[in-house]
């Protein structure tokens, strides 16, 4: 069962600290009941990681309810892209330059949102941007290719203290002028927000352990 409890715990946590954060519904793994359990609590933001299984289980719930958004918050391969295209509305993962060159091919650019990730911790084992090549590839995704780019998303290292990438995630959006913030999970949702996150993405806290 999803958990409305925890759900509006954030809700007011957010509240609390004045910001206008929203929640991704982090729902890969989980069974369409526990997301149709979400949409009938009034949840409207939902994040899937693959593009197959989030076919499956969105598809026809898309068309049930129209003001539903799917973001994609997992790695996205090139050939899976143009599906990825037609069923996701904000994209997490842009990380390379041979995926945003393969994303402006198809039609209804304009409507869609991109964040670029950066891998704020250099890990080698990690999807994303690293810091020193971040003002080229945002200046190349914006004005060479025209992708609507929003914000930044990051995954801190585990090992490591959140707060010093969230403060630098921020601290890079403002001087690119982006106004989105991705960043903030279940195990560190509070701190990215107090960075000034615009979307955190929850899934354990929601949906359990998968």
């Amino acid at each position: 069962m999803f958990n409305i409890h925890i759900y509006k715990k954030i809700v007011k946590e957010i509240e609390a600290l004045g910001k206008k954060t929203q929640i991704i519904a982090v729902s890969k793994s989980h069974p369409r009941e526990l997301v149709e359990d979400a949409l009938k609590h009034g949840v409207r933001i939902f994040g899937e990681n693959r593009v197959q299984e989030a076919k499956i289980k969105f598809k026809n719930l898309k068309i049930k309810y129209p003001n539903l958004e799917l973001h994609l918050t997992g790695p996205l391969q090139t050939n899976k892209a143009k599906e990825a295209f037609k069923l996701f509305d904000v994209f997490h993962t842009l990380d390379r330059e041979k995926l945003a060159k393969e994303l402006v091919k198809y039609e209804g650019l304009k409507e869609k949102k991109f964040f670029i990730q950066v891998n704020t911790g250099k890990e080698k084992n990690k999807s994303g941007i690293y810091l020193e090549r971040l003002d080229e590839f945002i200046d190349y995704c914006k004005n060479d290719l025209g992708l609507n780019i929003i914000g930044l998303m990051c995954i801190p290292p585990i090992n490591e203290n959140p707060k010093n990438h969230f403060s630098e995630l921020e601290k890079q959006a403002k001087k690119h002028n982006l106004s989105h913030l991705s960043m903030g999970m279940s195990a560190d949702y509070i701190e990215a927000i107090k960075y000034n996150a615009t979307y955190v993405r929850i899934g354990t806290s929601l949906f359990g352990k998968r």
